[in-house]
């Protein structure tokens, strides 16, 4: 060891000053100065120093030293040496298999470049290479890429947003994906594909291509968004699980949907006259719901007052029916005195409606008239006054008759023959 230090002494001055290899020889030339060795002398004292150690002479010959004892080692310090140069090239060969593995990242190991394990975040030893080597994988880093469009939605990439749908109509579809690694996943994220990343990507178009092209237009563009969102995520996941790439898709957004530049004028105006359309038809149906039920409510009320009219008329007549049943077996029990009754009840529903009277006696052509309206005022008004002025103007007194409340207004007196008003009760 001390044999080892001697030679390998970074500290020695003779280094790069033509010193020998064990260092007592003279040098070959004077050392100049203080200054800096020469480096092309340095790295012959060190193949010097080193082909001592392994018996062969200062100078790099083939003689051997005829002293070794003097000159250079002895075969056991030769085996001393190698064994201590394997050992250390042998610790430095196991100690690079170690390495760390960052939160949120694993490790592959392959041996002799096939999969042999995943190695979780820590501190982590693997055979060096040759025999086993390893890769990071970032699993909680959280991919995103664009179909559609770079960076905003103006920077469009046609061919990819541009879908037929199942109308036959082309709309443009710009969406958003975003996928990370199972924790699982990683060695079929090495090795079961080549281009992982560029499989998702036409997995993603391949997906929302065949969600638009079940869709009609309409859908796509106003009502169902969020429902081809969902249904493109279902989709990519059963196609990449089916490659085995090891890829879990996080979300699927849709930026923007809309026709194509040079038919959006046109698809406006479209748009427009199908939502004047509904509206329309709204505004009918809600007038529909407002006259349909009045209509229906006059209908029953005009139902309801005809039965109801038609119920007081056969109501009416069946009273009158009964009452006539029973004024006629009254009046076969007496017939003069329901005559009398009869003619009396007449005469006083006429009388109750007339003003004036006028009254024809038997074998005379003197008339009488009874102003009933103003004999019925004074009456009202003082019943002993309206009795002295009556008897002084010679008219002869007639007990008032009984006057309904209820009257209907004077009419004018009645001309013609003044028989038309009497009756001659002897002619009964």
């Amino acid at each position: 060891m001390r044999l080892l230090s001697k030679i390998f002494n970074l500290n020695d001055p003779g280094w790069g000053r033509g010193q020998g290899g064990n260092g007592s020889e003279p040098p070959k030339r004077p050392p100049q100065g203080n200054g800096p060795p020469d480096l092309d002398q340095v790295w012959r004292d060190f193949n010097n120093r080193l082909g001592s150690l392994f018996g062969r002479g200062n100078g790099g010959g083939s003689r051997p030293n005829p002293s070794p004892g003097l000159g250079g080692p002895t075969p056991r310090q030769s085996k001393i040496g190698l064994g201590v140069i394997a050992a250390g090239a042998i610790a430095l060969w196991l100690g690079s298999g170690f390495f760390i593995v960052q939160e949120g990242q694993v490790a592959v190991l392959t041996q002799f470049g096939k999969y042999k394990s995943t190695a979780q975040a820590g501190f982590q030893w693997r055979i060096p290479a040759p025999i086993q080597g390893h890769e990071m994988v970032n699993i909680s880093q959280l991919r995103t890429f664009e179909v559609g469009f770079r960076g905003n939605a103006r920077n469009r990439v046609l061919p990819e947003a541009l879908m037929l749908t199942e109308d036959e109509n082309i709309v443009d579809v710009q969406f958003v994906v975003q996928y990370r690694l199972r924790a699982d996943g990683a060695p079929d994220y090495i090795f079961k594909t080549k281009d992982p990343d560029e499989s998702v990507r036409q997995t993603a178009q391949a997906a929302m291509r065949e969600v638009v092209g079940k869709k009609p237009m309409d859908k796509v563009l106003y009502e169902e968004r969020a429902a081809i969102a969902v249904d493109v995520q279902k989709l990519m996941q059963q196609i990449l699980d089916r490659y085995k790439t090891g890829i879990q898709v996080s979300s699927v957004a849709i930026q923007n949907v809309q026709p194509p530049e040079q038919v959006q004028a046109a698809f406006d105006d479209a748009v427009k006259a199908g939502q004047d359309l509904d509206r329309q038809k709204n505004e009918g149906q809600a007038y529909s719901n407002q006259i349909v039920p009045m209509a229906a409510g006059q209908a029953s009320r005009m139902l309801e007052q005809a039965e109801g009219y038609r119920a007081r008329v056969v109501g009416t007549a069946t009273g009158d029916a009964s009452r006539f049943g029973s004024v006629l077996a009254e009046y076969n029990k007496a017939p003069e005195v329901i005559r009398e009754r009869m003619y009396l009840e007449t005469m006083q529903q006429m009388f109750a409606n007339a003003s004036k009277v006028l009254i024809d006696t038997k074998g005379s052509n003197n008339m009488l008239y009874l102003p009933l309206d103003k004999i019925t005022q004074q009456a009202a008004q003082d019943p002993s006054r309206a009795a002295s002025g009556s008897a002084a103007a010679g008219v002869p007194m007639i007990p008032p008759m009984p006057v309904p409340a209820a009257t209907t207004p004077a009419r004018p007196a009645v001309s013609g023959s003044p028989n038309s008003l009497t009756r001659d009760r002897g002619s009964r």
